[in-house]
C-alpha cells in the first residue's frame, strides 16, 4: 500500500517523532543522545530552523520544530541519516535503525503548540527516577523552560520560551502565558490518556494557522556568489570554475549558501559550480557547513547575508 504524501508548507510548525525499529534501542547511552542533539544543531546551521521543545527517550524522541522556510524532510533526513551512520559504526551493527519515516503533525494553533510542549515534557515520568520530577531529566528542554539550566546544545529558540512567561493580564486570561511554577504543574498534570490521543500520529494534519514570517529562500544566485567572492577575496569566476583548487573554501561556502538560502538541490549546485558530480556538490556543501560552524573567519557570514539581503 503506497504511503500517504506528507503535508508540508514552508511556514509550518511541526510536532515530530522519530522511533527506532522494534528490536533496537535508539539511544543506548547518554553519549548517543548528545550525538543526536549535536547533529540536529549542525543541520540547524544549514537550514536555519527553530526548535521550540524536545525530549529524547530510549527508543524514540519528540521535537517541536518551526521549519522557517525550509523543508522538514530535508531537516530530518540529514539528522537521522547522520545519526544512523554514527550508531551503526559505534555499536557495530548494519541495517535500518529508524522505524519507517519520521512522524509529523502540523501544529494548528498557539494553544495546541503550548499544550503539545507540555505532553512532550511529561515523557520522562515513565522513566525510573523521574516520575515525580521530569524537570531533572537532562535530555529534555523542560529544564531550560524552567530556567534550571542553560541550553546545553544551543538548540532552542529562547524568544519562544520567554514568550511563555510574559505575565500580563490579557495573556493570562486567555491561558497562553503562565509562571514557570505554573508550567511545571501543567506538565505534571499532562497524564490524561484520552488527552494524549490528541498528540498521537494516527494521521497527519493538512492545515496550519500561523502568524510567523518564515525566511524566504529565494535569494538571487549571482548575489550569493558575488557576496562569497567579496568576503573571501576570491574572484567570482574562480568560484564557478570546476577545478579551481585555490578557491576551494569559497566554492564550499557558496555551495553551502546555495543549499541553505536558495533552496538549491545538489543537482542545481552541480550545474552552477561547473558541471560537477552530485557527490562533489554534496562534499562541497559539507565542507562549507564545517567552515561556517568552526572557522571564525566565516562564522557570521550567513547572518550577515540574511540581514543585508532579506529585505532587498
Amino acid at each position: 500500500m503506497p504511503r500517504t504524501a506528507r503535508e508540508k508548507s514552508d511556514d509550518s510548525i511541526f510536532h515530530i517523532m522519530v522511533r527506532s525499529i522494534s528490536e533496537v534501542t535508539l539511544f543506548r547511552t547518554d553519549k548517543d543522545k548528545k550525538v543526536y542533539l549535536n547533529l540536529m544543531k549542525k543541520y540547524q546551521h544549514l537550514y536555519h530552523f527553530k526548535v521550540f521543545a524536545y525530549c529524547l527517550m530510549d527508543n524514540h524522541a519528540h521535537f517541536v520544530i518551526d521549519v522557517n522556510g525550509a523543508d522538514i524532510s530535508d531537516i530530518m533526513h540529514c539528522t537521522d541519516l547522520s545519526y544512523a551512520r554514527y550508531f551503526n559504526k559505534v555499536h557495530k551493527r548494519h541495517g535500518h535503525l529508524f522505524q519507517d519515516r519520521f512522524k509529523s503533525k502540523i501544529v494548528k494553533s498557539d494553544r495546541y503548540l503550548r499544550t503539545v510542549t507540555g505532553y512532550i515534557h511529561n515523557n520522562p515520568v515513565d522513566l525510573r527516577g523521574f516520575k515525580a520530577n521530569p524537570e531533572k531529566y537532562s535530555f529534555s528542554s523542560l529544564p531550560v523552560y524552567l530556567n534550571l539550566q542553560k541550553d546545553p546544545f544551543d538548540l532552542l529558540d529562547y524568544n519562544f520560551i520567554n514568550s511563555f512567561f510574559r505575565l500580563n493580564v490579557k495573556r493570562l486570561n486567555d491561558g497562553m502565558s503562565i509562571s514557570r511554577e505554573g508550567y511545571l504543574k501543567f506538565v505534571n498534570n499532562c497524564t490524561d490518556p484520552e488527552k494524549k490521543k490528541e498528540f498521537d500520529f494516527s494521521g497527519e494534519c493538512s492545515e496550519y494557522v500561523s502568524n510567523i514570517n518564515p525566511l524566504i529562500r529565494k535569494f538571487d544566485i549571482n548575489i550569493v556568489i558575488n557576496y562569497v567572492a567579496e568576503k573571501t577575496g576570491v574572484e567570482s569566476l574562480l568560484i564557478y570554475a570546476k577545478n579551481s583548487r585555490s578557491a576551494l573554501n569559497a566554492r564550499a561556502i557558496a555551495a553551502f549558501l546555495l543549499r541553505s538560502l536558495c533552496n538549491c538541490r545538489c543537482s542545481d549546485i552541480c550545474r552552477i559550480l561547473g558541471n560537477i558530480t552530485q557527490s562533489r556538490a554534496s562534499g562541497l556543501t559539507r565542507i562549507g557547513l564545517d567552515l561556517v560552524i568552526n572557522n571564525i573567519l566565516y562564522r557570521d557570514m550567513v547572518d550577515e547575508f540574511i540581514s543585508t539581503y532579506s529585505s532587498a
